[in-house]
């Protein structure tokens, strides 16, 4: 009207990393609160879904058997397949199964509220106030931040936490340092050997033509 231009602002995103707790004091936050918020938090902890997913979860969704849990993807990510400990298979059991839901399709924002307040009770008992600063989406980045200083593996990283965009994951390379890259190396064609390997941390590398199963473990 004025006879003049208006170039609108241009917004730019203040971009931060992520605050990684320390495994002690996510051990922490779960043997101080709750039961129902316990097992959520082991079940992020051991498996880096998204609260949002671990919501979703069915009690078809989990095999004891196999010690197995398959996740229900959202925000356009990928499903997953996690392999579980008994402690979580035992912690999963002691909730109620009133429900086809694990946590009983429950209010996911009373679920929150809950766990702040029992957060705030812990972090002013234990006199850490960087326990504050842990959300759920915390145990996520703690999760996938471990798997790549294990592995140093971003495609695995990407894969776990059902990424479809690696620009996503490649922020959790910036969250880690290494002394080194020196690994054990064994290789074997039994099935029992590699399932022990398996359980002391080895991973699976490789297989040859001949049998040969090859795994690694960072020293």
């Amino acid at each position: 009207m004025l006879g003049q231009r208006w170039n609108p602002p241009v917004y730019i995103a203040d971009k931060s990393l992520p605050f990684v707790p320390l495994e002690k004091e996510i051990d922490a936050l779960i043997s101080g609160c709750s039961k129902k918020i316990a097992v959520s938090l082991q079940l992020l902890k051991e498996t880096g879904m998204r609260i949002g997913e671990a919501w979703k979860l069915k009690w078809i969704d989990v095999d004891e058997e196999q010690s197995t849990i398959k996740c229900r993807a959202e925000k356009h990510g990928n499903p997953r397949l996690f392999k579980i400990s008994s402690k979580l298979i035992s912690m999963l059991n002691s909730l109620p199964k009133t429900s086809e839901y694990v946590f009983a399709n429950g209010n996911l924002s009373a679920h929150r509220w809950r766990f702040d307040r029992q957060k705030r009770r812990l972090a002013e008992k234990l006199q850490n106030p960087r326990l504050l600063q842990i959300k759920f989406h915390s145990l996520r980045h703690w999760k996938a931040t471990m798997e790549y200083h294990k592995t140093k593996d971003i495609l695995r990283v990407k894969q776990l936490l059902g990424h479809r965009n690696i620009n996503s994951t490649l922020v959790y390379t910036q969250l880690v340092s290494f002394e080194g890259d020196e690994f054990d190396v064994k290789a074997t064609e039994s099935k029992k050997e590699i399932e022990e390997l398996l359980k002391v941390g080895f991973e699976w590398v490789g297989q040859d033509k001949d049998g040969f199963v090859f795994l690694r473990k960072r020293k």
